[in-house]
């Protein structure tokens, strides 16, 4: 004979929500399961959500009603969360906030961070010129940000302080201001792939930076005191970056891979190297890999030979690996000034590649840069 043990089902449950009272007093009444749908619409920005946690396989989600027609949270200071877990965002827009686009933290608890996050379909138009991002994420771990569109922002697009374990991809940063993505403040182990940059600003992936020694997670009290880094295992994967400033800065870095990426007429430098927090304790940047990347340029945007070395790093620890260099305004100048030899690169060879008004790259079947750049990257 065999019992069986029947275990109720756990509730779910489905709000529709048609203002922003209805959004918060769903947001306070939400238990793991529970999904709120906001109606098509535009909602004054400025709202601020607190302790949403779901559990696992049961997520609270937050969504358009309608991904067609996704509601707009239109000026203010956009939408800030604090404190969450198993927490879903998706098919929501932010519009021309007057800060921060959308803002997911910690609640201030730097040894308890918000976990367990996924932003899908997110769009963020429009924030500030200065420091205001698109969104900004302090304190997070174990998250995805996959196929969101970020414009017109004025600090980073993704601003991430304190993250851990991550990936960003599938996104579009256009229009951008200072960087499209940051990764700081002790963030590690974070893969930003399979994106699309264009006209990103000043830089593109700034993998590090310089933090306030009050905002590193976990604090700088409890990591050793010879080896505190801005960033750490950061990989950059499968991208396409098109105009812009500098598409890669390695800034206070301690470890990162940056390949199969395309790089299209960057407007100064392919890559920088940089130590912007010269505080004690902290690594010279170190340890970059660059390799199997495709990079076109121009001679008249290209300076330093394309590598721009700050004082206060460690240059001759970047590996250059089977990059391929084309000039396409003179050929005998494709060849870039690097601080390390470089192992199989090439150089001078025409990629046959085309982009579009959107900064979509296209590479002919001919091209002789099979096995280089995003078109070859295979996770």
């Amino acid at each position: 004979m065999f019992a069986f043990l029947v275990l109720p089902l756990l509730a779910q449950s489905t709000v529709v929500v048609t203002n922003i009272a209805e959004l918060r007093r769903a947001a306070t009444n939400a238990q793991p399961g529970t999904t709120i749908q906001v109606a098509p619409g535009d909602y004054v920005g400025g709202v601020s959500l607190m302790n949403l946690h779901g559990a696992p396989g049961r997520p609270i989600v937050i969504a358009g009603l309608d991904h067609t027609n996704p509601p707009r949270f239109v000026g203010g200071s956009g939408v800030q969360i604090s404190g969450t877990s198993h927490l879903e965002i998706r098919d929501i827009r932010i519009v021309d906030t007057r800060s921060n686009g959308l803002n997911i933290d910690d609640s201030g608890q730097r040894t308890k961070p918000s976990r367990h996050l996924v932003l899908e379909r997110v769009s963020v138009s429009g924030t500030p010129k200065g420091n205001f991002d698109g969104i900004k994420l302090s304190g997070l771990r174990d998250f995805r940000v996959s196929n969101c569109y970020i414009e017109r922002w004025g600090g980073s697009a993704i601003d991430m302080v304190g993250c851990h374990d991550a990936v960003i991809e599938g996104c579009v940063f256009r229009n951008g201001g200072d960087n499209a993505v940051q990764t700081k403040g002790g963030s590690s182990s974070i893969s930003v792939r399979s994106s699309r940059f264009h006209d990103f600003g000043l830089r593109g992936v700034n993998i590090g930076g310089s933090t306030g020694a009050g905002y590193f997670r976990p604090p700088l009290e409890e990591t050793p005191k010879n080896g505190l880094y801005e960033a750490r295992e950061i990989r950059v994967e499968g991208c396409t970056f098109v105009g812009g400033g500098a598409p890669i800065a390695f800034v206070g870095v301690d470890g990162a891979l940056v390949r199969f990426n395309t790089f299209v007429d960057p407007a100064r430098w392919v890559v920088r190297i940089l130590q912007e927090n010269r505080a004690e304790g902290f690594v010279p940047s170190r340890q970059g890999v660059f390799e199997d990347n495709l990079i076109v340029f121009f001679s008249g945007n290209w300076a330093s030979g394309g590598v721009n070395i700050g004082d206060a790093t460690l240059p001759q620890t970047f590996r250059f690996t089977r990059n391929f260099w084309f000039c396409s305004d003179d050929t005998s100048k494709s060849k870039p000034t690097l601080p390390t030899p470089e192992t199989g690169g090439t150089y001078g060879v025409d990629p046959l590649l085309t982009v579009d008004d959107e900064g979509r790259v296209s590479v002919s079947p001919a091209s002789p840069a099979h096995g280089v750049g995003a078109h070859a990257y295979r996770r």
